[in-house]
């Protein structure tokens, strides 16, 4: 596989096949010196378009255990505010003698346009409200830890809150479903895509409905920067 645009690009058998690999890292990263030498000789460049504290060092610390150099694009002090393109950026980068791309957009679709213009990997960090592979793997292995299950097989888990502007929600449903389990959404109907009656999912609007019948909540948070207007009459009413 080349590239990590999305969930749905893994199958179920890459989707396990991380998942199992992530426990031999785990225990890596408890030994004295957590570092192996896999992308030793590889660059790593992290291509950040939104802001970002845990996901970007996260790839940057992942990337320096598996002895990779690594590259950090500030879009702030970049020739982007000068009016470089993005695919004049990606080639300048990739003539550095780049291996892979870390990429997060506020728009849709990015890390696919990207893969077009680079023979680099390209691993999607978030694209505007549309895929988080990565979160999803994460909170795979975090809900697979916690339930000691190999797989999700009658496991239903319920996602809550803003669904509507969450592109880990997506890709999360992704997985979960993957691996087997039932997923309910729980939102206001503001809260809630439009298409949403075509996703492999059910739906409820009340918590309270629902709680005793799940084994995982999966809490969501307001994407209140991806809002053009209010979905909740107020934040104490919503919560």
């Amino acid at each position: 596989m080349k590239h990590l645009r999305s969930i749905d690009e893994l199958g179920l058998d890459g989707l396990t096949g991380l998942l199992q690999l992530t426990d031999h890292m785990a225990e890596i990263n408890q030994r004295p010196v957590p570092k192996v030498p896999a992308l030793r000789g590889r660059t790593v460049a992290s291509l950040f378009f939104e802001d970002s504290t845990r996901t970007r060092l996260s790839f940057e610390t992942a990337a320096k255990r598996l002895s990779a150099d690594t590259m950090t694009f500030n879009v702030s002090t970049s020739s982007v505010n000068k009016g470089e393109s993005l695919r004049d950026t990606v080639a300048t980068i990739t003539d550095m003698g780049v291996d892979a791309f870390v990429v997060r957009h506020k728009s849709v679709g990015i890390p696919w346009q990207i893969s077009q213009w680079t023979s680099a990997s390209i691993i999607n960090a978030g694209d505007g409200a549309h895929q988080h592979p990565t979160q999803a793997l994460v909170d795979c292995y975090t809900i697979r830890e916690a339930t000691h299950a190999q797989n999700f097989s009658g496991m239903k888990i319920a996602i809550v809150g803003d669904i509507k502007h969450s592109r880990v929600a997506r890709s999360n449903i992704q997985a979960f479903t993957l691996l087997g389990a039932s997923v309910v959404l729980v939102a206001p109907p503001t809260l809630l895509p439009p298409d949403v009656s075509h996703w492999p999912v059910s739906v409820s609007h009340k918590l309270d409905e629902i709680i005793d019948k799940v084994d995982v909540l999966y809490m969501l948070r307001l994407q209140s920067e991806r809002m053009a207007q209010g979905h909740v009459p107020t934040l104490r009413e919503y919560s």
